[in-house]
């Protein structure tokens, strides 16, 4: 007993000093146990076993970069279908619910101390809550990176002809430049090993979206001074079949949550709250603004990805050519902070117990950037991944989860089952459960309809 005591204190006493000691610790835990808090005996240290080194400010542009992405292209249609004012309304529901269901993640982290979207479902359903959030995870986040890729596809190739005036090039195929973005930019990024470290990359992605979103605003005059005629519809509610879709696929940013909650320094639950909050107002602001631009050049005749139908102007214009390039660059950037969730999710899912490993790190990174670039090479169209994978997963992450978790995890001695916060976050996953429904059966008459149509014009 004498020789014990002096080997504990001198051993508390290194890795007190020790400047590695957070890193190293985090490396040696399994899976299953890197974003919890500790054991289960340490009740009282949740998220200050882990020392976050990312600031108020970057913590905000890597939030914000995981809101923001394709979506926002895609949301000048929306507005198309359904008019400036229901638009407005709408977004502002999907914005305010976002932030609600963001602030019941945070309570749940809270009060057992889980950094990770997938052990809260551990802990409140056991393995098939955690297999669930797992999934739908992948499945949002899948379908997030295969839209930003798309676009890289279909972009890139008008970027590269209009600056080199050239034809029928080999790297003028879209599915050759796919590849070559991915291993070039995107598997290096994705590689990090935490997602503070890319905290720049989503600063400047956010830099180019607001160099389009202020770019776009004056093409509306140029459209006005050249006398550029369309067909306009008269009508300004068509389908309403993606709408609302669209608009939740352009909030969700759920699984990236915890885990820039845990890098924030001096981390609290009201601290978070308030990086949410500004992440999501910016957004509003950006795609509301994004959006009308496009709507009030092109009213009905605007396509589901707004570049395609400011590019019917002047394909060349060099404004056009700077606001291409800006998304490009935008929407690539924020494929590897997309990515890093569906790892976390998979390691979560297939390896619970294994530590951290590189060669897994880098296979997981390397098979995901490759399932997803044959995704993009078959894809018929941007408006399909964003109707059914917001219309399936995004109301899982943002409405049903949150809303479950929150009742099954908070205490019944601190909030009973029949308590005002409870009746909420159940009505919340109602409402949940019904924009899936509508969603999956808007887009299923949608496509009912345009295959009769198909086949009677045969």
């Amino acid at each position: 007993m004498l020789f014990i005591c002096p080997l504990h204190a001198l051993m508390t006493v290194f890795l007190i000093i020790s400047p590695h000691r957070t890193e190293n610790a985090e490396a040696n835990l399994p899976e299953s146990q890197e974003f919890l808090s500790g054991a289960e005996d340490k009740k009282t240290t949740r998220f200050t076993d882990f020392e976050g080194k990312t600031s108020f400010g970057m913590s905000v542009f890597n939030l914000g970069n995981a809101i923001m992405g394709s979506g926002i292209l895609g949301l000048a249609y929306a507005m198309a279908n359904t008019g400036v004012v229901l638009f407005l309304v709408l977004l502002t529901v999907v914005a305010g619910l976002s932030s609600y269901s963001i602030h019941l993640l945070l309570k749940c982290s809270g009060i057992v101390g889980i950094r990770a979207y997938e052990q809260l479902g551990y802990r409140a359903f056991g393995t098939p809550g955690k297999m669930a959030a797992g999934i739908a995870i992948t499945l949002q986040n899948i379908g997030a990176m295969s839209s930003y890729l798309y676009i890289v596809k279909y972009e890139f190739p008008l970027v590269i002809q209009a600056f080199l005036r050239v034809d029928n090039e080999w790297y003028m195929n879209g599915n050759y430049l796919v590849i070559i973005v991915s291993v070039a930019v995107i598997l290096p990024l994705a590689l990090m090993k935490q997602l503070g470290y890319l905290g720049y990359t989503s600063g400047f992605s956010l830099s180019c979206m607001v160099f389009f979103l202020i770019s776009v605003s004056p093409l509306i005059l140029a459209y006005i001074c050249a006398k550029y005629t369309l067909h306009f519809t008269s009508s300004c509610f068509l389908s309403t079949a993606y709408t609302i879709p669209i608009l939740a696929f352009a909030f969700v940013c759920h699984p990236e949550v915890l885990p820039i909650y845990t890098e924030l320094r001096n981390a609290t639950k009201k601290k978070m709250q308030h990086v949410a909050n500004i992440s999501i107002a910016v957004m509003y602001g950006m795609y509301f603004l994004a959006a009308l631009f496009g709507y009030l050049t092109f009213y009905g005749e605007v396509e589901a990805e707004l570049l395609h139908t400011y590019s019917r102007i002047d394909p060349y214009d060099t404004l056009i050519l700077c606001v291409r390039v800006a998304v490009l660059t935008a929407v690539t950037l924020t494929v590897p902070i997309v990515l890093f969730p569906v790892r976390r999710a998979i390691q979560q899912m297939m390896f619970p117990n294994k530590t951290f490993y590189w060669p897994r790190h880098i296979a997981i990174a390397f098979v995901l950037l490759t399932f997803i670039n044959l995704l993009v090479i078959f894809a018929p169209n941007i408006l399909g991944i964003f109707g059914v994978i917001g219309a399936t997963s995004a109301p899982c992450l943002i409405f049903i989860f949150p809303a479950v978790f929150y009742i099954r995890i908070v205490p019944k001695e601190e909030e009973p089952l029949r308590s005002t916060s409870k009746i909420l976050a159940a009505c919340f996953a109602g409402i949940g459960f019904l924009f899936m429904i509508m969603s999956l059966s808007f887009i299923i008459i949608d496509w009912t309809s345009g295959t009769s149509k198909a086949s009677s014009g045969h």
